[in-house]
């Protein structure tokens, strides 16, 4: 599958993988490949952010801080968060007291699913389930769009189509599925005329 991605689509992939060493996670995950999308200039997927109002120092660290808050409720999303208060229980309050006994960040998780110190003797870091499954569904999107490559913008529309953290995140800010349809094969504008 890799040798169909597009030089954008593996300098994300790489880009996952140095955000992962920086911060000394045991494994690449989905958020990693967020980020690395966000660094990316004059690319699809940088054009399609922009377009949607995500381009900027300013929105950046807007996405940081909301990626950060995920990690401090230990990975949970909103959508996690209201299933538990349905059934009577509050995340926040938990938090407030696990921090007030352990410290600020005690819940953070290394990122969902990552270990600590997994492969970092040999500097391998592999890849959690779930960021393999934004590879997946992000030749599935090529696939559906007919294009004979892989690129940035299949990366970024296919982490919109998973529920957790970096689709919310996302969404927050105006960078849904639909919306990139919209602005990288203009899906819609015909019906909208």
């Amino acid at each position: 599958m890799f040798e169909r991605f597009t030089k954008d689509a593996r300098a994300v992939v790489l880009g996952a993988v140095d955000h992962a060493e920086r911060t000394r996670a045991g494994e690449v995950t989905e958020e990693h490949l967020l980020l690395s999308l966000l660094d990316r200039e004059a690319s699809r997927a940088s054009f399609a952010l922009a377009a949607l109002g995500l381009a900027g120092t300013d929105r950046r660290e807007s996405v940081e801080r909301d990626l950060a808050e995920a990690r401090r409720r230990g990975g949970l999303s909103r959508a996690d968060m209201d299933a538990l208060s349905g059934i009577g229980i509050d995340l926040t309050e938990i938090v407030a007291r696990v921090e007030e006994t352990h410290g600020v960040g005690a819940l953070e998780s290394d990122t969902k699913g990552a270990r600590r110190g997994r492969g970092r003797l040999s500097g391998h870091r592999p890849f959690t389930r779930e960021a393999k499954d934004v590879l997946t569904q992000s030749l599935r999107a090529a696939h559906a769009h007919r294009d004979r490559h892989i690129g940035d913008e299949h990366l970024l529309l296919a982490l919109t189509t998973r529920p957790g953290v970096p689709a919310e995140v996302l969404a927050d800010h105006g960078v849904t599925y639909e919306a990139l349809e919209r602005v990288l094969y203009g899906a819609g504008e015909a019906e909208a005329g």
